[in-house]
């Protein structure tokens, strides 16, 4: 990014597509991100979107993007960023029987996440009015869609009798059982996803070259194991059967961290017992305050002033 905005020809950065040059725009974004999955949420019934977001657990994304653009009214964006999502049961505030379950079963989860896409543009008041050259507003709304990929990696926490917490890799723990032959619906989910991209935004323009912009992110996932819960408890002799004991011990206190047990030392929740929603996919969205320069010549804000500058038809 830095070797982009340290160009110094006035032409380079653009390129003719159809019978208008493009322009190219390079930019920083940072803003907060909220996970959405089988972990935490609020009193009451689990729900899928926003009614279950955990305030306390917000994190910061960051990231860079460049962005071309054919005409005022259509881009191609490119972007990498790095943000970081978490859930615990622990937060969840009790007031009745619905979240009593969830509150008791007392799971959690952090993963960093490192994501790449491309998307595409639309700024819809650009694209009706493009048959009138005086229109270029400084304010202009915008709505993208397009396919990233995204990286993960699950922890969970363990707490010993001092209190002292220490957080272990679930992927290799397989704490439902993923890739066990008794249960064959369960695979090995991969750390690497494709997600779906989507969201709208304000793009305001400080001058004819610089602008900022505010924008929600959301992203679609094609997987329920972000947080590593999906399905149901397991019979923990399997954990014997197919880890390392090093690794089997995790797993069976990482699969069940009940606060409660109906006999000491025993699992709080007996096999086939639900676990998490397999229903609903795993999501996350950010809302992100976007710093982005327009590369080379040209201003966007005034690109007919050549023409207002000409001789008038008629007084």
């Amino acid at each position: 990014m830095l070797s982009i905005f340290l160009i110094s020809s006035s032409n380079a950065q653009h390129f003719i597509i159809g019978s208008e040059r493009a322009k190219i725009e390079a930019g920083l974004n940072f803003g907060p991100t909220f996970f959405l999955g089988d972990l935490g949420g609020h009193a009451g019934k689990g729900t899928t979107f926003v009614k279950d977001v955990n305030m306390p657990l917000t994190k910061l994304m960051k990231g860079a993007f460049l962005t071309i653009y054919p005409t005022e009214w259509l881009g191609f964006r490119v972007a990498a960023q790095y943000t970081y999502v978490e859930g615990r049961d622990e937060m969840i505030t009790t007031k009745g029987e619905d979240e009593l379950y969830r509150k008791q079963r007392n799971l959690d989860f952090k993963s960093d996440m490192f994501e790449a896409y491309t998307a595409v543009e639309i700024f819809p008041f650009m694209l009706l009015y493009k048959d009138q050259e005086d229109y270029a507003p400084r304010i202009r709304p915008y709505g993208f869609i397009g396919v990233g990929m995204f990286k993960f990696n699950p922890k969970g926490s363990l707490t010993n009798a001092n209190g002292d917490v220490t957080w272990h890799e679930l992927y290799p723990l397989h704490t439902e059982g993923q890739g066990f032959p008794e249960y064959p619906a369960r695979k090995t989910y991969s750390l690497k996803q494709v997600n779906i991209p989507m969201g709208a935004g304000l793009k305001y323009f400080t001058s004819g070259r610089a602008n900022m912009a505010f924008e929600l992110l959301y992203r679609k996932t094609f997987t329920d194991y972000i947080d590593d819960v999906s399905t149901s408890y397991i019979d923990q002799r399997y954990f014997d059967q197919y880890l390392i004991p090093e690794d089997a011990l995790i797993a069976k206190q990482i699969n069940d961290k009940a606060f409660t047990s109906y006999v000491p030392g025993s699992p709080r929740f007996m096999p086939g017992i639900q676990r998490g929603n397999p229903k609903n996919m795993d999501a996350y969205f950010s809302f992100a305050l976007k710093f982005g320069l327009r590369l080379g010549g040209g201003n966007s804000t005034d690109k007919n002033a050549a023409s207002k500058m000409r001789c008038p038809v008629r007084f």
